[in-house]
């Protein structure tokens, strides 16, 4: 009974141990490494280091990296994104290149990179790195050449707006100077005045406003309601004008009603009576008038604007009244 009691103790603190071996061999440290392309320089050129961690698949890891300088002398010129591999046995590698220089001359132990996990931090070997002068040889300073070639800045438009600009303004204020001085020698005003066309007389304007409603063909095209409304408004301006009443204002039957007895207007007032009312049915009853009905009221709308152009009475000049006042009085005394 002990026997077996005792096989069962040693059994227990055996699994215990694997089991404390087993635990400790996955929850493994992480490893890094660390190489340099270059261990010697010259001032002003540039080397990478070479970060290589190797972790277990699904631990977190912090590796922090200074972002401009490694240490006092040497500086950081960039970093590569982490590049992570899978390897056999649950393992994944990180690697990373840090682009270093340095301006002074020495000779520098570069500080030990660090991987940080949950439980500890891990610190990787120290690398040298040799930076030296240019030697000079001080009998011959014309040979001395730059570390690197002179680069040309490339060509940015905006570096020369202001030169562009100045030209520009620079013309432009000619051609006004010019300008003034060529309008003060013509002895003309330094503004120009665009001069509008002369006004045509009523008449005139109504028979040109007539002929473009003819051309359209608007009737033609099934367009009744235009039509009628185009010639309407041409005939109430001419009446505007012609008789001086705000015919614009006005009915078709008021209208009519003015010009009535208007003693200009009586041999062509059924012409327009005939064409106010037909419009009015068109607008306003929808009526779809014939075709020979439609070029009448445009041709009665042309026939009352020339019936009623205002004769215009030129005075006589005095010689013409006194000849035919002594021609009257020669007749007398015959």
């Amino acid at each position: 009974m002990y026997k077996n009691l005792i096989n069962k103790i040693v059994a227990f603190f055996v699994l215990i141990s694997i089991l404390s071996m087993g635990g400790r061999a996955y929850a493994q440290k992480p490893l890094i490494d660390i190489s340099i392309d270059s261990a010697a320089i010259l001032i002003g050129e540039q080397t990478k280091v070479h970060l290589t961690i190797t972790t277990d698949q699904g631990k977190e890891v912090i590796i922090p990296i200074p972002k401009d300088t490694l240490m006092r002398g040497v500086e950081v010129l960039g970093l590569t994104k982490p590049d992570s591999t899978f390897i056999e046995n649950n393992k994944l590698v990180i690697k990373q290149d840090i682009l270093i220089t340095s301006f002074d001359s020495a000779l520098y132990l570069l500080p030990p990179f660090k991987v940080i996990d949950k439980n500890d931090t891990i610190y990787s070997d120290q690398v040298a790195l040799k930076v030296s002068t240019i030697p000079v040889d001080t009998s011959k300073p014309e040979e001395f050449n730059d570390i690197k070639q002179i680069w040309k800045p490339p060509f940015v438009l905006a570096d020369y707006y202001p030169f562009i600009y100045g030209v520009l303004f620079t013309l432009l204020l000619i051609c006004i100077i010019g300008y003034i001085v060529q309008r003060i020698k013509q002895k003309k005003s330094l503004i120009p005045f665009r001069k509008e066309e002369p006004k045509l007389p009523p008449h005139e304007q109504a028979i040109k406003e007539l002929d473009e409603i003819k051309q359209q063909k608007l009737w033609q095209q099934g367009r009744n309601k235009e039509y009628y409304t185009q010639i309407t408004e041409v005939l109430r301006k001419y009446i505007v004008e012609r008789f001086g009443i705000n015919a614009m204002e006005m009915t078709s039957a008021e209208i009519l009603d003015l010009l009535r007895s208007d003693a200009d207007v009586k041999q062509v007032y059924d012409h327009l009576k005939q064409v106010l009312e037909l419009a009015d049915f068109v607008k306003f009853a929808k009526l779809h008038p014939l075709p020979d009905e439609n070029e009448r009221s445009l041709n009665c709308a042309y026939l009352f604007v020339n019936q009623t152009i205002p004769v215009v009475v030129e005075p006589v000049p005095e010689e013409e009244k006194e000849e035919d006042k002594r021609e009257n009085e020669n007749e007398e005394l015959k």
